[in-house]
């Protein structure tokens, strides 16, 4: 995340990514610390995260993005660990407690806007404007819904417009829909529902479940993951192109990220495709020797699609 000297008035984030992203932030004074999150922040929208003047040595960032994007694509490479809750928290100190969790949160240096704001710009490598990531954001969305807007590069074209407009037709929704400042919650609320085409996961479980995808394009097969789906959610694990098969798994986890188990056996989803996963994202095309290369190998089951049509994978207790 990139952002571009100290503050005076109001702190305002701005997004310039193309995920909806969820932020926190610490104020760090002498010995004083306190976290507060979580702020929800759509692509091309800025949000006051802290009114009136800060007068603390350093603020701190830590930002995450939606659960339908699957692993958080926000790099955080601070060094101060700080709490943070599942839900709307606000957090005193650096000793963490109950569901609470320490992350990495990164220092920000604001810069003041044309409005008097301190603004800080969360931003990724492609270095979109507002326009760009919004449209971008779009794409995303719509590839993860299963509609053909790759590649995803906040540049209108026809291929672009076309997956829009076959998205707002299924909805019952007109063109003007996209400019509505809600848009981003209709396309998510299209996402976390089964689909009429493409793969769908859903949580049935109290507990959160953490989804890997794999897919056999002919050449090579690539596993894919960590996909973060809550309970009672669903979501489109985003696959590109025309693969020849696709594999599913899915383990469910508790707030810890620690593997259930019932009855002493992990609460799992897959079959006997032994494919190479690990604790963290990741991206692997190659399967071979999992073990002697520090990884984990997870058993996969063969998702049976039918052209033009949708597949829900429910995961349930046994």
């Amino acid at each position: 995340m990139l952002f571009s000297t100290p503050a005076r008035a109001d702190l305002k984030l701005c997004n310039r990514m193309s995920y909806v992203v969820e932020a926190a932030i610490g104020i760090d004074d002498k010995s004083a610390t306190a976290t507060r999150g979580w702020f929800r922040i759509d692509p091309a929208a800025c949000r006051v995260v802290a009114q009136g003047n800060i007068t603390a040595e350093r603020i701190l960032l830590h930002a995450r993005s939606l659960p339908v994007y699957g692993a958080s694509p926000a790099p955080q490479n601070g060094t101060d660990n700080l709490c943070i809750a599942p839900k709307d928290f606000v957090i005193a100190g650096r000793q963490c407690r109950g569901s609470q969790t320490a992350v990495p949160f990164t220092e920000i240096k604001p810069s003041i806007g044309e409005d008097g704001h301190q603004v800080a710009y969360l931003a990724e490598g492609a270095e979109y404007d507002d326009e760009q990531a919004r449209l971008a954001a779009i794409q995303r969305l719509l590839v993860i819904a299963g509609y053909d807007a790759a590649p995803i590069d906040g540049v209108d074209g026809r291929k672009t417009q076309n997956a829009l407009a076959a998205f707002l037709k299924a909805r019952g929704l007109g063109a003007d829909a996209a400019q509505a400042p809600n848009f981003f919650e209709t396309m998510i609320a299209a996402v976390e529902t089964p689909s009429a085409t493409g793969l769908t996961w859903c949580n049935d479980t109290q507990y959160r479940v953490m989804a890997s995808i794999a897919t056999d394009d002919g050449k090579a097969v690539t596993s894919r993951g960590w996909y973060r789906i809550e309970p009672g959610k669903c979501l489109h694990p985003d696959v590109t192109g025309q693969p020849r098969r696709i594999f599913s798994f899915a383990e469910a986890v508790d707030s810890n990220g620690r593997t259930i188990k019932i009855n002493s056996r992990p609460l799992n989803w897959g079959g006997s495709t032994m494919l190479c996963t690990r604790e963290a994202q990741f991206e692997f095309t190659e399967q071979g020797d999992c073990g002697p290369r520090g990884l984990n190998a997870s058993g996969y089951e063969r998702v049976d699609m039918t052209a033009g049509a949708g597949k829900t994978i429910r995961f349930g207790m046994p």
